[in-house]
């Protein structure tokens, strides 16, 4: 009888791990030699490491989930025990078992002959559950409370952190109630936590990274062999043509070419860069620079720099997945004495002539309602055209009166047209039950009210409608009153990053040159405390009673009434589909101001968002014995 080999988690691969065709682009062995800097990070997951915690900040497809599906099966096979692996959402956690741990078992003979099939009675091999001799690996997401503290764990393998919720069904972090379930196995214990990064101040892996050793792998120079870690400002191409892209040493200054990267990488070697706070913890970082050859290469990179210019939602995807580095919102407030410098000249109440329909902010108060109605264009270009305050609060019923009459109001375009708000959007928090009354009554299709919360969704910035009548059973009634819900900080950062914008000389205008997408036009009209209000917060990092950073916005200043009816007009531009219209909605709304000779009549002519008129078709009955 002999005892187990010694082996780590990269020599177990690299002996053990069989890649199946529907997991992986290269299937066939694994070779740990084909991600070089993969092998330091598997190794510390080995029982040999005293390493307990293992951070991976890293670009998206650079072989991380593929590390962690042969520490799982390292675990299986060579060094038993209790195993949680914790994916985002518990649908996650299926998709995961179904297309890598499922590959993983049946393809590597090693591990196949541990687990029973799933078909076989009493297995325990279930989709969210394998059991071996020795231990059992548990999927489950971080979105449930009760998987993440349903067992104890010796090994954790945490996947895309940045992903996880705020906090498991109320109960608190994911992360650390998934590492707590592992505090009884003391030094024995492991935990891999990667991710792709997010915003900075609200990202958990850029976090814990920075807490650790904070390790980069550092590649020799083939010109002078100067040992550095790639760096993306180091990466020069000549504009426009991606295929000239070369790497410029730090030291020699002498271009590198693609080519020599699979030789660099070889000789590679990680190198802590700073002190961490923990001695059980060990953190790496790399981005999409270092890609092995065949998968994104330098000039896949430079492409995509190059197309993500002019649009910070690319920007940001670029930063995140590409290069591994979080993206840092905007939030410091713009000077409102340049707002109010650069204001525009257009008549009172009209609509200049880029702009194709309307839609109004209003923002309940203990005295008052104020109004702000804008103009969107194509490419969310907006105009404000009015800023209206009617005094008096929501217990008097001559306020909603005049708000109904600001329903009804038109204002001219420039080409003579008549305009009529699309939709307006009315906060709900102060007094909800008599805006829900108002609105119902002014109809679903012309008010919403709506509800700002804290937090960045681009996905999906406005979330509903729920409806909020019910019965005297509970049951909701779709025909009552819907509440909107509004995340304000997207809405906030793309208002500040569309006032940044650099504008266009008279001479550009004058040679054709468009305003960029995103543009804020402000009227001569707007005074200077309006202009105040419009920039009366400001984005920081903030601290939580744990101890855990996050974005947060706070006032600069006591009114910002005029900011908050930007944001539920922008809300109602989204809730009426301006963000997905495709482009005949847009040449419908430039045909409505096409006005003829003919004389106008009093109703709006142009501005309606009009529903696609679907013809339902009428059933007739035919009886089985009639010819």
């Amino acid at each position: 009888m002999r005892p187990d080999p010694r082996l780590t988690v990269s020599q177990w691969a690299d002996q053990h791990r069989m890649l199946s065709s529907r997991a992986s682009a290269e299937p066939g062995r694994y070779r740990t030699a084909r991600t070089p800097y993969m092998r330091d990070i598997m190794d510390a997951l080995s029982p040999t490491s005293p390493v307990q915690r293992v951070v991976f900040m890293k670009a998206a497809q650079v072989g991380a989930t593929e590390a962690g599906c042969c520490f799982i099966g390292f675990v299986i096979h060579h060094a038993p025990g209790p195993m949680l692996c914790v994916q985002p959402t518990v649908e996650m956690a299926k998709r995961a078992s179904r297309q890598r741990i499922d590959p993983l078992i049946d393809e590597s003979p090693a591990i196949r002959e541990r687990v029973k099939p799933a078909r076989s009675r009493d297995a325990g091999n279930t989709m969210l559950s394998k059991d071996f001799p020795g231990g059992t690996l548990v999927l489950t997401g971080a979105n449930s409370a009760v998987g993440l503290r349903s067992m104890p764990a010796r090994y954790l393998f945490l996947d895309e952190v940045d992903a996880y919720p705020a906090s498991a069904d109320e109960e608190g972090d994911p992360v650390g109630l998934a590492e707590a379930r592992s505090l009884t196995f003391a030094h024995r214990r492991k935990a891999f936590l990667a991710s792709t990064p997010t915003i900075r101040g609200m990202s958990r892996i850029e976090r814990e990274y920075e807490a650790s050793d904070q390790r980069r792998f550092f590649v020799p120079c083939p010109h002078c062999g100067t040992m550095q870690w790639l760096k993306f400002e180091r990466l020069k191409w000549d504009k426009g043509q991606p295929g000239s892209v070369r790497y410029v040493c730090e030291s020699c200054d002498q271009d590198i070419a693609e080519h020599h990267k699979g030789t660099m990488l070889a000789a590679g070697e990680w190198r802590a860069t700073a002190i961490a706070s923990d001695p059980g913890t060990i953190g790496f970082h790399i981005s999409a620079l270092y890609s092995p050859p065949g998968w994104q290469s330098w000039r896949d990179i430079a492409r995509l720099w190059e197309a993500a210019q002019g649009n910070d939602d690319a920007l940001r995807v670029f930063k995140n997945t590409v290069l591994g580095e979080t993206w840092t919102e905007s939030g410091e407030a713009p000077d409102w004495q340049r707002l109010y410098d650069r204001r525009e000249t257009w008549s009172n109440g009209t609509v200049p002539a880029g702009g194709l329909f309307l839609t109004a902010g209003a923002d309940v108060q203990k005295d008052r309602v104020e109004i702000d109605v804008w103009a969107w264009g194509r490419n969310l270009e907006s105009w404000l055209i009015d800023h209206i305050v009617i005094e008096g609060g929501p217990e008097h019923a001559e306020t909603w009166t005049a708000l109904e009459r600001v329903l009804g109001q038109t204002w001219t375009h420039a080409n003579g047209a008549a305009l009529r708000i699309a939709r307006l959007a009315i906060d709900t928090g102060y007094e909800a039950s008599a805006v829900y009354t108002w609105g119902r009554k002014m109809g679903v299709a012309s008010v919403s009210p709506v509800k700002g919360v804290e937090g960045f969704n681009r996905s999906s910035p406005v979330s509903g409608p729920t409806y909020v009548d019910a019965t005297e059973g509970g049951k909701k009634i779709r025909r009552g009153a819907r509440l909107w819900i509004v995340a304000v900080s997207t809405f906030k950062s793309e208002t500040y990053r569309f006032l940044r914008l650099e504008r266009p000389t008279d001479e550009d205008l004058a040679s054709g040159v468009r305003f960029p997408a995103g543009t804020v036009h402000l009227p001569s009209w707007a005074e200077s405390e309006w202009c105040k209000q419009f920039v009366a917060e400001q984005l920081v990092t903030v601290k939580n009673r744990r101890g855990f950073t996050k974005l947060e916005w706070q006032k600069l200043r006591e009114r910002n009434e005029a900011l908050d009816c930007r944001v539920y007009a922008r809300a109602a531009a989204w809730i009426v589909g301006a963000d997905r219209w495709p482009e005949a909605k847009w040449r419908d709304l430039e045909a409505q101001l096409a006005i003829s000779e003919q004389a106008q009549t009093e109703e709006p002519q142009a501005g309606q968002i009009r529903r696609p008129q679907t013809r339902r078709s009428r059933r007739v009955f035919h009886s089985s014995y009639m010819g």
